[in-house]
């Protein structure tokens, strides 16, 4: 499997959408045609974001948010099903990590805790209060 992985920030919202799509982070019936075209502006937005191409198709992507000293958060890390447990999402993890070393690293995770715990994530006390906004 040949896998490029680019650090450009302008990812087409319709392969953006196709992933969320796989991964259960999107709905047709819940996406309106306003949301699918400003789909990659948070990826836009980002301080760092690595994506995964395979034969010119995007396959997997992360993105985080950065102060580039002390902290950094993952905010989006999804991999198309098929292509999980390969070695993708943890090799766009550490390219991520890799543009800001001494920084503390955090994700808010349910579902893929086990997957970031295996790649060197620890579990800590804080807890993510929210704020609802017009999307979500």
């Amino acid at each position: 499997m040949n896998i490029v992985y680019k650090t450009q920030k302008e990812i087409p919202c319709d392969e953006l959408y196709q992933l969320f799509l796989a991964v259960g982070w999107a709905t047709e019936e819940t996406t309106t045609p306003e949301m699918i075209q400003n789909f990659n502006i948070g990826f836009l937005n980002s301080t760092f974001v690595v994506s995964a191409w395979s034969k010119g198709k995007l396959v997997g992507c992360v993105r985080a948010l950065s102060d580039l000293h002390f902290r950094s958060v993952i905010i989006d890390l999804a991999v198309l099903p098929e292509y999980q447990k390969k070695g993708i999402g943890k090799e766009l993890v550490q390219r991520c990590r890799n543009s800001c070393k001494d920084s503390e690293w955090l994700v808010q995770t349910d579902n893929a805790k086990g997957f970031y715990e295996k790649i060197g994530f620890v579990e800590n006390n804080d807890c993510f209060l929210r704020i609802p906004g017009k999307w979500f």
